[in-house]
Order: structure tokens, then C-alpha cells, then sequence
């Protein structure tokens, strides 16, 4: 099953979301995102949080459309975003997409992507997804839907990614191991369509911006 999670980040033209929500087979709003899903015209499945950002225009309306509400306190361990992805993974998902997961928070974007990753051991795919900036968490092989030009950067997530290959890519790769304390594939270019990005163990995170940064 192949689940959406829409969490109240940053979006830019929310036109560019508009007609890819009919793509998922079950929705997830993250506290204010309901927001968001309001804006996009999106009745999602459930509602997730500690409930301390979303409007009370939005809960009712949520509530009057049925939408299932998982509440939790606002003192726990685990971001919303976090219980949002343990409920997609109950749900039997095994792709899950993420709206508004990056933007101005670091500890957040940090949070997001490195607990994405503990996902991926587990069968589940999990791509963030915004008009400007995709990130994939991989391990083995990535066609990555790029054009050329577009900007690259490959993150490793743990002590290391071994065997590491890229082709297509101004700066080839050919088996190269990256460390987790110290990051150096950072700026690739694509110089073909649709690259590959290949890991012989390890995960990464592959960010790629789709359009050339300045």
C-alpha cells in the first residue's frame, strides 16, 4: 500500500502537489497539516498528533468528515511526523511519501530523514517529496527521475555506504566508500537522464534538487 503523509512544513506553490494526491491508497495529516490538506482539497484518513498546531476550524471540519484522530500528549519522545510513519507502518504500507518534510527546521529536517532510514530496514520505502527538492532513502539501486543539469548530493546515513557507483553523473563513482562522520559527495550534477545511483551495503540519502541551484 502506498500511503501519503502530509506534515505542516514548507510547500512553496501548493499547485505543484494538486494533482498527485489521487496517487495514494491512504492519507495521513500530521496536526497542522491539516491545513495543507484543506488547501488541497484532501479528506485524509487520520489525523495524527499532539493536536497543539492544528486550528480549531480545521478539527471540526476534520471531525465532521469522519476522519479518524490518533491524539497523543504533547510531552512524548517521538515528533508527530515520527508517530505518523509508525502508523503508516501498522497500516501495512510499504511506500510512504512525505509532503512539507524538509524546510527551515534542521532538527527537524535531521529528525525526518535519519528516522526515514530505520524504515528502509524494514521493507518500507519512504521519499520526501516537494516542487524543488526530492530526497530518496536507498540502499542497493536508484534510477533517479533527474534531468540534466539538475543538482545532486549523496548523504550517508550510519558509519558508512560501501561500494558506492554513480553513472550519469558529471563526478562518477566507481565503488567508493562514504563515511558517515565526514560527507564529500555533496553537489553532483546529472549530465543524463534518469542516472543511476547504485550502494553495495549501507544506506543513503540521495537529495536532488530539480532545478540548478545558483
Amino acid at each position: 500500500m502506498r500511503f501519503l503523509v502530509i506534515t505542516n512544513g514548507e510547500y512553496g506553490d501548493l499547485n505543484w502537489y494538486r494533482d498527485k494526491s489521487g496517487n495514494f491508497d491512504k492519507i495521513i495529516c500530521v496536526d497542522g497539516g491539516t491545513r495543507r490538506a484543506r488547501e488541497l482539497c484532501i479528506v485524509p484518513d487520520w489525523v495524527v498528533g499532539d493536536m497543539d498546531s492544528i486550528s480549531k476550524g480545521d478539527r471540526k471540519f476534520m471531525e465532521q468528515a469522519g476522519v479518524c484522530f490518533e491524539v497523543y500528549p504533547a510531552e512524548k519522545d517521538y515528533t508527530d511526523t515520527q508517530l505518523a510513519l509508525e502508523l503508516a507502518e501498522k497500516q501495512g504500507s510499504k511506500e510512504i511519501v512525505v509532503w512539507g518534510g524538509t524546510g527551515s527546521r534542521l532538527d527537524h529536517n535531521l529528525s525526518n530523514i535519519f528516522s526515514a532510514a530505520s524504515f528502509l530496514t524494514r521493507g518500507i520505502n519512504i521519499v520526501f517529496e516537494s516542487r524543488d527538492l526530492m530526497v530518496y532513502l536507498m540502499k542497493d539501486r536508484l534510477v533517479l527521475p533527474g534531468s540534466p543539469g539538475d543538482t545532486v548530493s549523496l548523504i550517508a546515513l550510519g558509519a558508512k555506504a560501501e561500494g558506492v557507483y554513480l553513472q550519469g553523473f558529471k563526478y562518477p563513482l566507481n565503488g567508493v566508500t562514504l563515511e558517515g562522520k565526514w560527507q564529500w559527495a555533496v553537489s553532483n550534477v546529472i549530465m543524463e537522464s534518469n542516472p543511476v545511483v547504485t550502494v553495495n551495503s549501507g544506506i543513503l540519502a540521495v537529495l536532488h534538487y530539480q532545478t540548478p541551484l545558483p
